[in-house]
């Protein structure tokens, strides 16, 4: 998980996996959408899949970045058990609230 938060606080990695949310993308249309030169779009691409946010396939001379669900499915589970958690403090701070009534 800590690899994966890590790899995403990066503005332009975030901007990646953005853009890959809609679908697979080469790396030529990233940089063209980014305004990024080849060697940035590919060191940060390097990180993603360091961090095993995407995979790549090869299709001529041309590498295909698509996401991996896996992490992100991982990172939403982690993130229920924190709403789950405040769902309860709010719930219990309502029902104080309305015990409470109007009364200073």
């Amino acid at each position: 998980m800590l690899t994966t938060l890590t790899a995403l606080a990066e503005p332009t990695r975030l901007r990646i996996v953005e853009l890959l949310q809609s679908g697979p993308r080469y790396v030529g249309e990233i940089e063209r959408l980014l305004v990024l030169t080849q060697p940035q779009v590919s060191k940060h691409l390097r990180v993603l899949r360091d961090a095993g946010l995407v995979e790549s396939t090869a299709n001529a001379q041309r590498r295909l970045y698509e996401l991996r669900r896996e992490p992100f499915v991982e990172m939403g589970e982690w993130l229920e058990g924190y709403r789950r958690s405040w769902e309860g403090h709010l719930d219990a701070l309502a029902a104080h609230l309305e015990q409470s009534g109007d009364d200073p």
